[in-house]
């Protein structure tokens, strides 16, 4: 997929448009059950405003294209509605985009919207039904309704509505339907495949919380084992540099290759006993080791979460992970695990987390509350001739890593028996040194950055695309159209790393990443920071 080719299937500018940028226009193309908030045009370059009370995603996307904004309202069941916003670019590339969200975050992520209009695409995000913060689910106390709309009403049907806004506005058929997005935004997608298999021809899932009702009872779990701060297990903050650097230390090499960057944390053997302090160290954190009690409490982290008779919860964080443990570090745990406890299994306010047990895990599998797990029968997304391109960073603090391969390996062994070959339609890679969605620690530099959904805008406002490197051999978004639309199966991704990510003026690292259960190689000669010095190979 070229990147002129975006826009091989017709350039369409508002002067041969049927209807015009206008309240009226847009109303009358919807249901009984919609309306609309506001409507209008913006001219090349501008920026657009976010409506203030957008407490999710108040920021302003800028340099706009020429575009249509457009904000509806829909009743969804009961009393409950959500929303979305649609920007329609005065030059299209005859395709439509979705985008997710993050966390609990309620609002439309126009910000991530932008980075797609620039592309071509009609380019749509859902407020998922409520207005709050990433970290804060207290909207859903006593909420059913809304907790359904979060879980997979409000996108499904606002992509709905969207497409047939963009279809009417153009006066032509959308070309092919696309859908980017990571986190929560990653679990929205792979939802989409299971349940709405008609709304999109491709998904890209970053870093899927697919697992809701075990990821977030592991989130204070995993938090438990370093608390409280004045138990003698408990590790500060301050000293998970320290063990990030001995991580990387025992862990680089063993990948068969010192480059900063940990590129098999599941094959590392891993001693922490390297940082246990010696007889005579009265204050741990200033002497930079570890008590015995706090080499226990590293064990656990780096172990899978087993429940009673043995089962199997949720996968540990990886090696490489510590610059990022938002789920570890604070006095309290993160609110994404309490909140989940407290307000959408009905705890309340008051519930402590000390009171953690398994029949909260039992209750939260039966209750599933806004059915936001993704089932692993993909089928149906299979049957339409659908494409997935999910990812995971491997320093991913957030969201355990191996939760990916692990929800693609059930989605083979539900399928495999169907006769269903699950890597022609669905392919992962995981991202050496990469956080969560985007991002690497700056002692790593890994290569990170592919345009994958929530990356453009962490290298600037107005960017979008890789710039420099504007193919499908680089740019995820392009490799899922060249797929979808050229039967261009992608065997890899480029991931760049720049010397400063927010000018790219000077590459600093370029490597592939590449589709499971492959793993990136380096041939033992050439430039080990060039793409051309690594390959593809099997772990075994």
């Amino acid at each position: 997929m070229r990147w002129d080719d975006l826009f091989s299937y017709g350039v369409l500018f508002r002067a041969v448009r049927g209807l015009e940028c206008s309240f009226s226009a847009i109303q009358s193309l919807l249901p009984a059950n919609a309306t609309v908030n506001f409507v209008y045009p913006l001219p090349e370059n501008s920026t657009f405003e976010v409506p203030k009370g957008d407490t999710g995603y108040p920021g302003n996307p800028v340099g706009l294209p020429a575009l249509c904004a457009v904000s509806v309202q829909v009743q969804s069941i009961g009393k409950s509605t959500f929303g979305f916003g649609l920007f329609l670019p005065d030059r299209w590339n005859g395709r439509f985009l979705a985008v997710g969200n993050g966390g609990y975050a309620g609002g439309i992520n126009w910000a991530d919207m932008a980075p797609g209009t620039r592309y071509g695409f009609a380019t749509m995000s859902t407020d998922t039904g409520h207005n709050s913060s990433v970290l804060d689910g207290s909207w859903a106390y006593n909420q059913p309704e809304k907790m359904e709309n979060w879980g997979h009403l409000a996108m499904h049907g606002s992509v709905a509505i969207a497409k047939a806004i963009t279809a009417a506005y153009n006066d032509k058929d959308i070309s092919y339907n696309y859908y980017a997005g990571c986190s929560t935004g990653g679990r929205q997608g792979l939802k989409e495949a299971e349940m709405y298999p008609e709304d999109f021809d491709g998904i890209i899932a970053g870093a899927p919380a697919w697992w809701t009702t075990h990821l977030q009872p592991w989130t204070v779990k995993v938090a438990l084992y370093n608390l409280p701060t004045t138990a003698d297990y408990h590790i500060p903050p301050a000293l998970f540099p320290i063990l990030a650097e001995e991580v990387q230390k025992q862990c680089d090499p063993q990948d068969g290759l010192v480059d900063n960057i940990i590129s098999d944390p599941v094959g590392c053997n891993f001693r922490p006993e390297e940082l246990l302090c010696g007889g005579n160290v009265k204050n741990s954190t200033a002497a930079g080791c570890l008590t015995p009690a706090q080499i226990s409490t590293v064990y656990k982290i780096y172990s899978d979460s087993i429940g009673e008779n043995q089962t199997f919860i949720f996968p540990h964080l990886y090696y490489g992970s510590e610059s990022q443990w938002v789920v570890i570090g604070a006095n309290e745990p993160n609110t994404l695990g309490t909140d989940f406890i407290r307000y959408f299994l009905g705890f309340g306010a008051d519930w402590s987390p000390y009171n953690l047990n398994e029949d909260i895990q039992r209750l939260a599998d039966e209750v599933n509350p806004g059915n936001a797990n993704v089932g692993y029968n993909l089928s149906a997304f299979h049957a339409k001739g659908g494409k997935i391109l999910s990812y995971h960073g491997m320093s991913d603090g957030a969201i355990p890593t191996g939760a990916t391969p692990l929800f693609y390996n059930n989605v083979v062994r539900a399928l495999q028996p169907q006769g269903i070959d699950v890597h022609s339609f669905f392919r992962f890679f995981l991202v050496p040194g990469m956080g969560h969605c985007s991002g690497t620690p700056t002692n790593v530099n890994a290569p990170w950055y592919f345009a994958g959904p929530n990356q453009a805008i962490a290298l600037g406002p107005t960017v979008y695309g890789v710039p420099s490197f504007r193919d499908e051999q680089h740019d995820v978004m392009l490799a899922m159209m060249a797929w979808v639309e050229e039967g261009q199966a992608p065997e890899k991704i480029i991931g760049t790393k720049w010397s400063n990510d927010r000018t790219q003026a000077e590459v600093l690292r370029q490597r592939p990443l590449c589709m499971y259960p492959e793993y990136a190689k380096y041939k033992g000669e050439g430039e080990v920071d060039a793409a051309g010095s690594w390959e593809c190979s099997r772990l075994y």
